[in-house]
């Protein structure tokens, strides 16, 4: 794993500025660096050696040096794509994925994007055709953010490597705040730092020196309205037969490689597929907050070392304004806290692990996908009539059961957001300055994204919006800037395009059936692991920020923040003390709603007011 840099336009002192933007990012490749400066571009790269570890240097050139590369992530078919580009006449002088990519470009220009199957943020600098062109990989696995310098662009796995560009303006976005409030996570394009933008995942850009950057999408999910069903047993057999191929590329390394492990089935299954010398877990010592008993049992059943950890409430407030400079922008599901002490934990022992991200997106794991028993006797009325009572419950003041009517209508447009809502919109308006209301509202956000799937099932729908929205924005931007903080490399076995693949034609009733979420994946884990992990309730990554805020101690510290005069440039501070208070006195759960003004005080204090931000 690795990241890059980089910048068009000529500017004094480049070498300079290119050593201090990579500086930045060092943590993302300890083991070497290199840079590459011409006369229109500024390319660099730092690098964690993981294949290849001697030949695999860059910025990489094709045999002339008219192609330049800088590339963060790893190509799991990079072999056959190697053998084939060798018949077609190429030569390689390296077995590292990267050179595929060099060569793959020049036999099959932008292209190259479709045949490829991994993670992967990259940037191809054509010195002939006088072009940058670069992808991001299919679900958005690995960074890759932007700014525009006038006619020229600055580029790179962290938005934090910009700091070091003498052009760039480092200001707070104000059109960023609204939408955080209720998704808790940064759910468009654009960024905290005003005018800096990520690559949405599954797109790719073409940009000439001093031109217009053209953006689009190069791959979609494909979930089938109809298909040729397949029995449940035959679906549970694909589905196994596809993880077990694809966490067998996953571990190809010369570097060891490990698994992240908690009590669900999700990292369970990988990790019996996977059978690595040593597992990860942490925990909490709170009751209910910890699952690393059942890791550990497991590990045992099945012969391999875990090393666990019950993580403190002191360790976790130390570690937050880190943890947020490491996320570049304030992202508040608490999960990436001890995310961030897993892979510390992790880098300890081995450089690359493979974790359980993707399985509830895909196969539909999450209870907000299913359905109560009540709501699905109401919707045997018509879908007329349901979709009439909504609206007209939409336009009433609260009532009570107005958002059941509302769920029911069949619509998830009208009411689903994702896996996360924090701050209704109304109460999100309410707690913020004039100024910071600005923005997309969330159903500016959702509603482009309902009609690509206007003619699909509910469930899918939810699932589109989820592996669009609150995978790339939540999980993804957390697994990766949490693992490489400590230079350790994170792979996602379920998030496969041959595993998306098969799961697009996985018929809805497999997935929720009235026992339980993504019943035919548990199935097919079931074959591999003992029951009781298979069908374990899923508990995601919970932290007890509840009981935190109800500690003196710590709701100090969180009102430090809260009453300090600058919050008052974003919030009004009378307003979010009283969500505190009423919390930390035990006559509201707040929780969410407190941890998620707080992070982004901490993210806003380490970049904008503190003056050692490294």
């Amino acid at each position: 794993m690795c990241g890059f840099v980089g910048f068009s336009g000529v500017i004094h002192n480049r070498d300079e500025i290119l050593n201090r933007m990579k500086e930045r990012i060092v943590h993302r490749g300890p083991d070497m660096s290199g840079d590459h400066i011409d006369e229109e571009v500024a390319l660099g790269f730092v690098r964690l050696s993981i294949i290849d570890l001697a030949d695999g240097a860059q910025p990489m050139y094709n045999e002339d040096g008219s192609v330049v590369i800088v590339f963060n992530g790893e190509i799991y078919n990079f072999g056959e794509l190697r053998e084939e580009l060798i018949a077609l006449g190429h030569t390689f002088r390296t077995r590292c994925d990267t050179e595929v990519l060099i060569h793959g470009y020049e036999e099959f220009g932008r292209d190259i994007v479709k045949r490829l199957r991994g993670m992967f943020a990259f940037v191809i600098w054509d010195k002939n055709k006088r072009e940058l062109f670069g992808a991001r990989d299919h679900f958005g696995i690995k960074p890759f953010y932007y700014t525009r310098l006038g006619d020229d662009i600055l580029f790179g796995s962290e938005i934090k490597s910009f700091l070091e560009h003498p052009s760039f303006e480092k200001r707070v976005n104000p059109r960023a705040l609204r939408s955080y409030l209720t998704f808790q996570y940064p759910a468009t394009e654009e960024t905290f730092f005003e005018g800096v933008f990520r690559l949405p995942a599954a797109h790719s850009f073409v940009m000439p020196i001093g031109g217009e950057m053209k953006i689009e999408r190069y791959w979609d999910v494909d979930f089938k309205s109809e298909v040729d069903k397949v029995s449940f047993d035959e679906c549970r057999d694909i589905i196994d037969s596809a993880v077990h191929e694809s966490v067998a590329a996953h571990r190809i390394s010369d570097v060891k490689v490990g698994s992240f492990l908690s009590g669900g089935v999700d990292s369970s299954y990988i990790t019996a597929v996977l059978m690595p010398n040593e597992t990860f877990s942490v925990g909490f010592a709170e009751d209910k907050f910890n699952e690393t008993d059942e890791a550990s049992e497991l590990s045992a059943r099945i012969g391999v070392k875990n090393y666990k950890h019950l993580l403190t409430p002191d360790e976790c407030f130390d570690a937050f304004s880190d943890i947020q400079y490491h996320m570049d922008e304030p992202q508040s599901n608490p999960s990436s806290v001890p995310l961030y002490f897993l892979a510390k934990l992790a880098a300890e022992h081995v450089t690359v692990v493979l974790s359980g991200e993707g399985a509830d997106e895909i196969f539909a794991g999450y209870e907000w996908y299913d359905e109560t028993r009540t709501m699905k006797k109401y919707k045997r009325l018509p879908a007329f009539l349901r979709r009439w009572a909504a609206g007209v419950a939409r336009k009433l003041p609260y009532f009570r059961g107005r958002e059941f009517i509302i769920k029911c209508s069949g619509r998830p447009e009208d009411y689903f957001i994702g896996q996360a809502l924090v701050f209704p919109e109304k109460e999100a308006a309410e707690v913020l300055t004039e100024k910071y209301r600005a923005g997309q509202t969330p159903k500016d956000i959702t509603a482009p994204i309902y009609r690509r799937v206007s003619d699909k099932d509910e469930l899918i729908k939810k699932q589109y919006l989820d592996l669009n929205l609150w995978l790339p924005g939540d999980i993804l931007l957390k697994a990766d800037k949490m693992s490489m903080a400590h230079s350790l490399e994170l792979r996602v076995p379920y998030l496969d395009k041959k595993i998306m693949e098969m799961a697009e034609g996985v018929p809805s009733e497999y997935k929720i059936n009235g026992i339980d979420t993504k019943y035919v994946f548990r199935v097919a884990a079931n074959k591999t692991l003992p029951d009781e992990w298979a069908h374990r309730k899923k508990k995601g990554f919970p932290v007890p920020i509840r009981l935190w805020l109800r500690e003196e101690k710590y709701r100090n510290i969180v009102a430090e923040h809260f009453e300090a005069e600058w919050a008052g440039e974003f919030f009004n501070r009378e307003k979010i003390m009283t969500l505190l208070d009423d919390h930390y006195a035990g006559r509201a759960n707040n929780q969410r709603k407190i941890w998620t003004v707080f992070t982004f005080l901490v993210w806003y204090k380490r970049f904008f007011i503190d003056s050692e931000n490294k």
